[in-house]
């Protein structure tokens, strides 16, 4: 079973920065898509960023410009640098990883941005 497991949440001030990272471990992590999803209390969970097997990124609305997500093949791990962050922001961030027909979530870690 893959196991997707993030880290990297915390609490920041608005206008600072957090790097959130997702190892994925029981199977070839450069075959998967590799999403940042995030679900604020109340809300629907959305997609933040994408990036898939090649490379190509995809970024919500909301975070272009201030979010950037990379992916490591060696270390096994996706990255989303975080910068400029808002209170809107504050929501717990997921990561999931898809391969055809299979997908794969993370426990999921706490982002908080205080005005």
């Amino acid at each position: 079973q893959v196991q997707l497991v993030e880290s990297g949440g915390g609490l920041v001030q608005a206008g600072g920065s957090l790097r959130l990272s997702c190892a994925l471990s029981r199977s070839i992590f450069s075959i998967y898509a590799m999403g940042w999803h995030r679900q604020a209390p109340g809300k629907q969970r959305e997609l933040v960023a994408g990036i898939d097997s090649g490379g190509a990124t995809n970024y919500a609305d909301s975070v272009k410009g201030r979010f950037t997500i990379s992916r490591d093949n060696g270390k096994n791990t996706v990255y989303l640098q975080m910068n400029s962050l808002k209170p809107e922001d504050t929501a717990v961030y997921y990561c999931n990883a898809v391969y055809n027909r299979y997908e794969f979530w993370g426990q999921g870690t706490q982002v908080t941005v205080s005005s």
